[in-house]
């Protein structure tokens, strides 16, 4: 069987009309093995290529199991047998290409595969994923529809339980389906599946992160990565402070930061950051804002856009306190992070 992007052995929970509204899957793949593939032939008709979202059957998950243990794949031969005693249904979702996902399991594996760190953010294809997610009750009993949720609370009541609606969203926390290893997460709630949470991260209570956005390293985030934001090793951003994403004004410039930068409490940057860089606290860099560029002498050498210092290594952005002029200069000191606090093991 020809290569393929990504497959995932699941599971679902439908509403009462059968719709998907999330998928858990263990162990995603990407890019499975050829002995994973070849095992699909015990769907028989079921599956004859491309991308699918599959319900096995028993008796084919059972088949499933046998070939993947022939084949000398014991942990996803045990899950498939696992899978078989599910009071939910089971899902196999195979995703031959990378392309706009057109079913919620399909949303749901490459969601899975960013926060299992198998793909960085904006690594696989997500477009049209908002049309194809649904809002969704996130509660103490798991995932329910909108429109049931009314008689799951009264069901709830009159057997004598209170069902806690913690959100309303198309995207659950992360932490209800993986936690990766060696980070700290001060409140889960504020972690969507689909992040990219980098080994050795540290997340405060007022710490954010959008799906498709994330960390690549060691960094401190007191502050809120939006989607599609990559934070570089090292870099801490700081209490109350913001990235701009790509949802909201149309915007369509990917934001991200460098290593070894800082973000200061309640700023913000509307441009990438570049290397050991600085913005002080309580400023906010739009792309279109005029920036004041010094010598070392601290003597204007010209004024520039915000964007055309975009990536840019080294530099710190201040505002003047006498004028209020947004000022950039070389940046000469470096953000060193406690080795001590953010030891996550």
């Amino acid at each position: 069987m020809a290569s393929h992007f990504a497959l995932g052995l699941g599971i679902g929970t439908q509403n009462n009309t059968g719709d998907w509204l999330e998928v858990y899957y263990p162990q995603p793949l990407l890019n499975p093995t050829a002995e994973v593939l070849s095992a699909l032939s015990a769907l028989g008709e079921d599956y004859s290529g491309g991308n699918a979202a599959l319900t096995p059957t028993p008796s084919q998950l059972q088949a499933l199991a046998a070939a993947w243990q022939d084949a000398g794949i014991g942990e996803l031969a045990a899950l498939a047998g696992e899978c078989q005693q599910s009071k939910r249904t089971v899902v196999l979702t195979v995703l031959e290409n990378d392309e706009a996902p057109k079913s919620v399991p399909e949303v749901y594996l490459k969601l899975h595969l960013l926060s299992h760190r198998l793909v960085q953010p904006h690594g696989c294809v997500l477009d049209g994923m908002f049309g194809v997610l649904a809002n969704v009750a996130w509660t103490n009993e798991g995932a329910i529809d909108i429109k049931e949720l009314p008689q799951r609370q009264l069901a709830a009541r009159l057997a004598g339980r209170t069902l806690s609606v913690d959100c309303v969203d198309k995207f659950p926390k992360m932490t209800d389906y993986v936690v990766p290893a060696g980070v700290r997460i001060a409140d889960t709630a504020r972690v969507r599946l689909g992040a990219y949470i980098g080994e050795g991260t540290t997340i405060m209570h007022e710490g954010f992160v959008n799906f498709n956005a994330g960390t690549l390293g060691t960094s401190m985030i007191e502050g809120r990565i939006s989607a599609g934001v990559v934070i570089g090793e090292g870099s801490d951003l700081g209490g109350g402070c913001s990235t701009m994403g790509t949802l909201s004004g149309g915007g369509n410039i990917v934001i991200s930061v460098g290593k070894e930068s800082l973000i200061g409490a309640n700023a913000g940057i509307g441009i990438p950051l570049g290397d050991r860089c600085t913005v002080e606290s309580g400023l906010y860099i739009t792309a279109g804002a005029k920036v004041a560029v010094l010598d070392d002498e601290g003597k204007v050498v010209k004024q520039v856009k915000a964007r055309d210092l975009a990536g840019t290594n080294d530099l710190l952005f201040r505002r003047n306190s006498s004028t209020g002029a947004l000022e950039c200069l070389t940046n000469k000191t470096a953000i060193a992070l406690n080795e001590a606090l953010h030891a996550n093991n």
